[in-house]
């Protein structure tokens, strides 16, 4: 049984992303785990000598309590999509939100994260400065990034931005492991730029090793990278977008603060990330 670990500040933004986990998993089969972390202030208790203790602790009950108030209302979320059934434990963790997504991926061998966006506009706040994007950095597992803004949709189409690299290659297994529970079709993309190495024949060969599956291959020529991407999801209506997280620079490059308006505005899709080593 696959095991979705699932952060939560019980924002809006996370209560949609928590849709789509419980959808997540119950295309795996899987279970969800609910994690709510929290940072206690910095106290220095020469000011506060005598209740130094007590502060801390008033504190701590205090996120107790949300978080004991907040978890009803999550399971009246999945009754109301009939996914009631799926099964999910909580964790309540103090300290550094990534140090403690990574902790709870070992000790719990979580096989997913399923993330929102912090409320960020756009794809720039799924790698740039967000929660999500911190997280995406330091894990060696997929992520599932959700925009605050993309309402859960079945995946029927399942965009893989690929360079066609042998390493892709085992990500790629991945997604038709998905696709298959999802009676999805995969687009692979390959934007080309001039001084690209990649050549025709390798193509072939990926055509020609995929051929039974639900797999079409695009090589599109251009030196503008994300553009081009934006315009493929577009054009090819894709519901969900996997990318592989090489290195945190190639996304700051990729998803810069100059990204078009149109991506911003005009659509917004999960993106599942994948660690490439």
């Amino acid at each position: 049984m696959k095991r979705i670990l699932f952060p939560t500040d019980f924002s809006e933004v996370a209560n949609n992303a928590f849709v789509h986990a419980l959808e997540l998993a119950k295309t795996l089969g899987g279970e969800l785990i609910v994690l709510h972390s929290f940072e206690l202030p910095v106290v220095d208790n020469q000011f506060f000598p005598e209740n130094y203790m007590a502060i801390y602790e008033s504190l701590e009950l205090a996120q107790f309590d949300m978080f004991k108030d907040e978890i009803p209302k999550l399971r009246t979320i999945a009754e109301e999509r009939n996914l009631d059934k799926i099964k999910m434990t909580h964790r309540l963790m103090d300290g550094d939100l990534t140090f403690n997504i990574k902790k709870a991926i070992k000790e719990d061998k979580i096989d997913f994260v399923v993330m929102g966006t912090s409320g960020a506009t756009g794809w720039e706040g799924f790698f740039l400065g967000s929660n999500s994007g911190n997280v995406i950095s330091d894990i060696d597992i997929p992520m599932l990034c959700i925009p605050y803004d993309a309402l859960f949709k079945p995946i029927k189409t399942i965009g893989f931005t690929t360079r066609f690299r042998p390493k892709d290659k085992k990500a790629l297994k991945r997604v038709i492991k998905i696709a298959h529970k999802t009676n999805a079709e995969i687009k692979c993309l390959y934007v080309k730029a001039n001084e690209s190495d990649v050549s025709e024949e390798i193509v072939k060969e990926w055509e020609a090793e995929f051929t039974q599956e639900p797999i079409t291959f695009s090589v599109i020529l251009s030196n503008e990278i994300k553009e081009t991407i934006l315009d493929f999801i577009l054009q090819k209506d894709i519901d969900m977008i996997t990318m592989l997280t090489y290195k945190r620079g190639f996304f700051e490059s990729l998803f810069h603060s100059s990204l078009t308006k149109k991506a911003a505005n005009e659509f917004s899709i999960p993106v599942l990330a994948i660690p490439i080593e």
